[in-house]
């Protein structure tokens, strides 16, 4: 077996048992590929399996560096994750095909600057899934359509890959929706009244016929709706609405789970509703609602 041959396995390790998404395993094998091919060239030549149990951390720390410089140098953020992937794999080599190699566990990674979720308020919200309403290059059906993805997005709490993926065997939607997210994962979220509404109204005026198999939210000539025409229309309405460049879809999720939290959610429920895999990353949005507290009372006042 070849080192390639070894990444493959992992690679098919982690899509069949450990149902890594599909960005998790493109991410995953572009690391494992720069790694391996750093080695060919390192070492001057084909690496086969038993060469992956020799790596030292010096070599790893090359690799690191020479990924950190170049021409396309990688954040730390990002060096970490392609860090994190090259351990992946080599534990598989170790726990798998009995290939250890003791010496990664010396080396160090960058620590990224943990950056916190940047949520809009709830005005901004309500402002961003009414103003579809007011596009007149929109069609009626394409603006109810717009606004009810929207809604989805920050009353569920959904990825905007959860939202598209609906069909309309999903419709019309009962009190709790059956989601699947990362990994395969499933999970229960309420729907709220508002939420039904705007997706009943997106319904009515569909022109096209609702096919159980279709997707629930369809593009202008009947074909599915793009991941990138949810964020094109989110960076349309906050030019209009005067909303900051951190307004994305993605960020109608993060009010989600902040405005849950300020309401009195605990951690545990908003963890669930999100679909995280662990607490530790449901808890940022403690530091948000506390730095919200905080600019709150230094606005307010008098003695701040």
């Amino acid at each position: 077996m070849t080192a390639d041959d070894a990444l493959r396995a992992w690679l098919d390790w982690l899509a069949r048992e450990r149902r890594a998404s599909p960005r998790t395993l493109e991410a995953y094998g572009h690391a494992g590929r720069h790694w391996t091919g750093f080695l060919e060239r390192h070492r001057g030549g084909p690496q086969a399996l038993a060469d992956l149990g020799g790596v030292t951390a010096a070599e790893l720390r090359a690799h690191l560096a020479e990924r950190r410089g170049g021409d396309h140098p990688l954040s730390a953020r990002s060096l970490a994750q392609a860090l994190a992937a090259i351990r992946g794999f080599h534990r598989f080599l170790e726990r798998r095909l009995d290939v250890a190699s003791p010496q990664l566990a010396l080396v160090r990674g960058p620590r990224p600057k943990p950056t916190l979720p940047r949520p809009v308020t709830e005005a901004q919200a309500r402002a961003l899934m009414d103003e579809p309403g007011a596009d007149v290059d929109l069609e009626p059906w394409e603006a109810a359509r717009d606004r009810a993805v929207l809604t989805l997005l920050y009353g569920c709490g959904l990825r905007i890959s959860e939202a598209l993926a609906l069909t309309q065997a999903d419709a019309p939607l009962a009190e709790s929706l059956r989601v699947t997210g990362k990994g395969g994962k499933t999970r229960l979220v309420p729907v709220l009244p508002a939420v039904r509404r705007a997706v009943e109204d997106a319904r009515a005026l569909d022109p096209f016929p609702a096919v159980p198999d279709q997707p629930l939210f369809r593009a202008k000539r009947g074909g599915p709706l793009s991941p990138r025409h949810v964020q094109a229309t989110v960076q349309r309405l906050r030019g209009r609405l005067g909303l900051p460049v951190s307004t994305t879809p993605h960020a109608l999720r993060h009010s989600f789970a902040t405005h849950l939290l300020g309401a009195g959610a605990d951690l545990r429920s908003i963890q669930t509703l999100l679909g995280h895999a662990g607490l530790s990353t449901t808890q940022k949005y403690t530091a948000v609602d506390a730095a919200r507290l905080l600019e709150v009372y230094a606005t307010a006042h008098p003695r701040a």
